[in-house]
């Protein structure tokens, strides 16, 4: 920890202080600054508020408080505004391919605003899959005092739903299984009110793995949306700025290998989303911490599954926060030698201290399994290594698919291929599904494929069927599914030579994903490749496309 430092204004004084920024000061009154405000720390309020998406729509008002919290606290709250877009509503269509790109932007907009405007401090609150890791890529680059808040989670809807019902309620239409009276009436009430998607999909597994990595105040990844806990969480955030500033702590203070391990292990014993991988592998790279594949490798052999969750498990988060959140799993973990106790955190205390008082789980309860009981004795995330991905793929094998498949592969060029080919009875049992060119510069925007395993387990193929793809998968995804297989097929990587009647094994057991080809039967088919157009040739995605990193290494644009 640094020393406490009386230089808390040193990014705010540049921008206020003296005669000579009269005309700074003249702008800022017409928004509501006065005298005294001048003389505050400032402290910008990054809020992804925006009717797109549930997941967000409540954000405006937790701006509210976490502008409150700061001003209370002697610093002035400036609330500003980052995009976001809904994953669930851009699955399955082409608009998903700024999915990904998306995270950059909000990256690029909060380190924009705030080194423009000369906040000292800052809240982000994020509430839907790639506005939380952009936030806190935004903060990180910044490296000034900030708190992250999860915006919390949605409710169950009727019939204990959620939107991951609706893509299987789809999958279950185009079967025949029920008709159209059924999937409308589970449209209609499977998203009750705002939040984020209610099992331990993404946006879930990242609030988790902030908090785990000290970013976020204790408990804030584990409270419903709509709740008094989540006004208060908002509140403490903008005060605990101002003690963060005092004492000079700072993301990169917090943001330490140490602390990323503890990510990776929250969200293995949550059993949570394949994004994690490519998220926190991300954020590391943005703070300047090493951090591979092979980390969740190795974490993954002593961290066992615990959490009975969606949308492999059974409960949801709400149920998850009504007997505690995720504190006493991290207590657990603690206690058992799992976590790395000593790390900071944004309550300016280690977090072995921030657990210290935490109850531990009602008796009753059966959502976390015991350690000496575990659901996995080892991590659902398994990096896989083969001749189809020799910088590795991840897959998210809870075991209930079994550890290894062998299949004969049905080749596809793009995800509505794919999915046409699978709602029209074309993919049968037996086949691995090959879904390329939809990675990071391929697609361009690396699409997440919860449509067609959807569909696949709406057919009542998910046991049946592996999908293997360069692209990625929703945290609602389940079946055998392995994503992020690089190299990517544009880049010209093994997946691109695949072909139809290929068989393809992959072994979640010994990590491995190959096809059964010879060395020189793929030196022919890789002289005989061809590289495709790109699919755009200006604007962000083309501009993402010539930037980004392989999905091995983030995804990221630096």
């Amino acid at each position: 920890m640094n020393e406490p430092t009386n230089n808390i204004r040193r990014h705010s004084s540049q921008v206020v202080d003296g005669p000579g920024k009269a005309a700074s000061r003249a702008m800022l009154r017409a928004v509501g600054f006065n005298d005294d405000d001048f003389t505050k720390p400032q402290v910008g309020i990054a809020s992804t508020w925006s009717m797109v998406t549930p997941c967000n729509s409540h954000i405006g008002e937790l701006a509210e408080f976490a502008c409150a919290g700061a001003d209370a606290a002697g610093g002035k709250g400036v609330i500003f505004n980052t995009i976001t877009i809904s994953d669930g509503i851009a699955n399955g269509t082409e608009g998903m391919k700024y999915s990904l790109v998306s995270r950059e932007v909000i990256a690029d907009s909060i380190e924009t605003v705030a080194g423009c405007e000369g906040f000292d401090g800052l809240v982000a609150i994020g509430g839907c899959d790639k506005n939380m890791p952009g936030c806190v890529m935004g903060l990180a680059r910044l490296n000034r005092p900030s708190v992250f808040v999860y915006g919390g989670t949605i409710m169950p809807g009727k019939g204990h739903t959620d939107i991951v019902s609706v893509f299987e309620a789809m999958g279950a239409h185009s079967r025949g299984d029920i008709d159209l009276i059924e999937l409308k009436n589970i449209e209609e009430t499977a998203i009750p009110g705002p939040g984020s998607c209610g099992g331990m999909y993404t946006a879930n597994t990242m609030a988790s793995a902030i908090e785990a990595l000290g970013m976020s105040l204790p408990g804030s990844s584990a409270q419903n949306a709509i709740s008094q806990e989540k006004r208060d969480d908002c509140k403490a955030a903008g005060e605990a700025v101002l003690e963060l500033l005092a004492q000079d702590i700072k993301p990169s203070d917090i943001m330490t290998r140490e602390a990323f391990e503890n990510a990776i292990t929250v969200v293995i014993a949550l059993g949570g989303s394949t994004n994690a991988v490519l998220h926190l592998i991300g954020m590391a790279r943005t703070i300047g911490v090493e951090l591979t594949l092979a980390d969740f490798t190795e974490i993954g052999k002593r961290v066992p599954v615990l959490a009975d969750l969606r949308p492999s498990g059974h409960y949801m988060m709400s149920e998850l926060v009504a007997i505690g959140g995720i504190q006493p799993l991290m207590k657990i973990l603690l206690d058992a030698g799992l976590l790395n106790g000593g790390c900071l955190t944004v309550t300016g205390k280690t977090l072995a201290e921030n657990l210290a008082d935490v109850e531990p789980y009602p008796i009753d309860q059966q959502i976390i399994a015991p350690l000496g009981n575990p659901l996995k004795a080892e991590s659902h995330l398994r990096i896989l290594f083969g001749n189809l991905a020799p910088e590795g793929a991840v897959a998210k094998i809870t075991g209930k698919e079994g550890t290894r498949f062998s299949g004969s592969a049905r080749v596809f060029g793009s995800e509505e291929e794919a999915q046409a080919r699978i709602n029209d009875g074309t993919v049968v049992a037996g086949d691995v599904v090959v879904i390329r060119y939809e990675g990071p510069k391929g697609g361009p925007g690396m699409r997440e494929m919860l449509t067609p395993t959807s569909a696949i387990m709406g057919r009542g193929l998910g046991n049946d069927v592996a999908l293997i793809t360069d692209g990625r998968f929703s945290g609602g995804s389940h079946g055998f599914v392995v994503g992020h297989v690089s190299p990517e097929a544009f880049d010209g990587g093994p997946l691109a030579l695949v072909v139809d009647g290929d068989a393809i094994t992959i072994d979640a057991e010994a990590d491995t994903i190959d096809v059964d080809i010879s060395d020189e039967e793929m030196m022919r088919r890789r002289a005989a490749w061809q590289q495709p157009e790109p699919r755009y040739r200006k604007g962000v995605l083309a501009k993402y496309a010539r930037l980004v990193s392989s999905a091995s290494t983030g995804a990221v644009t630096d």
